[in-house]
């Protein structure tokens, strides 16, 4: 099974992230996963949970790569971001009144799978949905939690 791979570098900027969203609904049409889709509409917000974390809590330039299986082959669509900070991500229990502090809670609850890893002096957050095989997206089952908050995420 072949893979396009495609990568967009982040300024450490709040502006980024309307970038990326719309980098991401550009790269996911040629893929033949719909942005306005179940599969795309996810993606899109998974990407900007993501992106978002790395520009305010990182706070540092990274990189968003999206790999999409080719098209009506099932497999996983996977996205990941890399920033230079080595400071591990932590989810967080957002209050009702919180404006922020449930990124990764969302992450955990969209994703098929996620984690994280070391990588040279920073890190990369990942994570995957399944492409269907008779249609555009398998049905998106939440995934359980780390033992503590910080703990590393790596589902098989």
């Amino acid at each position: 099974m072949q893979v396009l791979q495609v990568q967009l570098e982040i300024g450490p900027d709040p502006m980024e992230v309307g970038r990326a969203r719309r980098w991401a609904r550009s790269r996911l049409a040629g893929s033949g996963i719909s942005a306005d889709g179940q599969l795309g509409e996810t993606l899109i917000l998974l990407i900007s949970e993501l992106v978002t974390n790395a520009v305010v809590h990182a706070g540092c330039p990274a990189v968003l790569r999206m790999l999409l299986p080719e098209r009506h082959v099932p497999g996983a669509v996977r996205v990941e971001v890399a920033d230079t900070s080595s400071k591990a991500p932590c989810r967080r229990q957002a209050g009702g009144g919180d404006t922020g502090g449930r990124g990764l809670e969302l992450v955990d609850g969209l994703a098929d799978r996620w984690g994280w890893q070391p990588e040279g002096q920073g890190k990369r957050i990942w994570c995957e949905l399944d492409r269907a095989e008779n249609g555009p997206v398998a049905d998106v089952v939440p995934a359980g939690g780390a033992a503590h908050p910080c703990a590393r995420t790596n589902r098989p």
